[in-house]
C-alpha cells in the first residue's frame, strides 16, 4: 500500500499553490474574524440596551432623583444606561435646565453611544470590499505567470509546471477573496442593522425620559 507522507498538510499545500498574493487575504481573514468575534460580544443586547432597564430607571426616579452612586452604577450597566445617566446628571447638576437643553444632552450622549457601537464596523466593511479586489490582484498575478509559461524555454515551447502554478494562483486567490468578502459583508450588514435598532431604542428611551425628568426641573425652578 502506498504510504502517505506524514508532513503533508492540505491547507499548507493550498497556500503554497496560491502563491504569495494569498498572504494579504490570509491577513484580512484573520482581522475580519477577530472583528466579528469582538462585535458579536460587545453588541449583545444585555450590554447595549437591556429590555427592562428603562422601566427600572423610571420606577427608581418616580419620586426623586437617585444618588450619584446609583447614577454611576447605571452608567456602567450598559450603553443605554450611560445615555440615561447623562440625562440624570444634567438635571441633578442644573435644576433649572430647559427641555431643549435636556434634549441636547441626550442627543450628545446618544451620538457618543452610537459611535461606540459602530467601532470597527468601517474596518470590517473595508475588508468586505477589498477582499475581492485582492483576490482579483492574485488572479492577475496568476494570469501573468500563465502568459509567462508560454514563452519559449530550453527544449520546449511551454513550461507546464509554470502554467499549472499560474492557474493555481489565479483560481485560489479568486476563490479565497470571495470566501472572505461574502461572510464579511453579511456580518457587516448584520452589525449595521443591530446598531440601527439600538439607536432607535435609545432615541425612544430619551423621548420618554425628557418629560419624566422635566418634572424635577420645573419643581426645582418653581
Amino acid at each position: 500500500m502506498p504510504s502517505k507522507t506524514p508532513h503533508e498538510n492540505p491547507l499548507l499545500s493550498i497556500i503554497q499553490a496560491a502563491g504569495w498574493p494569498i498572504w494579504s487575504l490570509i491577513l484580512c481573514s484573520v482581522v475580519a474574524l477577530a472583528l466579528v468575534i469582538e462585535r458579536l460580544y460587545h453588541l449583545r443586547r444585555t450590554l447595549v440596551a437591556p429590555p427592562a432597564l428603562l422601566e427600572e430607571v423610571i420606577g427608581v426616579t418616580r419620586s426623586s432623583l437617585p444618588a450619584a452612586a446609583v447614577v454611576d452604577k447605571l452608567a456602567a450597566n450598559s450603553v443605554l444606561g450611560g445615555v440615561l445617566a447623562a440625562g440624570l446628571r444634567s438635571v441633578g447638576a442644573e435644576p433649572r435646565i430647559t427641555e431643549a437643553a435636556l434634549r441636547q444632552v441626550f442627543e450628545s450622549a446618544g451620538r457618543s453611544a452610537v459611535h461606540q457601537l459602530e467601532r470597527y464596523l468601517n474596518t470590517l466593511g473595508t475588508i468586505a470590499a477589498a477582499a475581492p479586489l485582492l483576490g482579483l490582484f492574485g488572479t492577475v498575478v496568476g494570469m501573468i505567470e500563465i502568459f509567462g509559461s508560454q514563452a519559449p524555454t530550453a527544449g520546449s515551447g511551454t513550461n507546464p509546471q509554470q502554467l499549472a502554478h499560474g492557474i493555481s494562483v489565479a483560481l485560489y486567490n479568486t476563490a479565497f477573496g470571495l470566501m472572505i468578502a461574502i461572510p464579511s459583508l453579511m456580518m457587516y450588514r448584520y452589525f449595521r442593522g443591530c446598531v440601527d435598532e439600538f439607536q432607535l431604542v435609545m432615541e425612544l428611551a430619551a423621548e420618554r425620559m425628557v418629560p419624566h425628568l422635566m418634572r424635577f426641573a420645573v419643581r426645582s425652578g418653581g
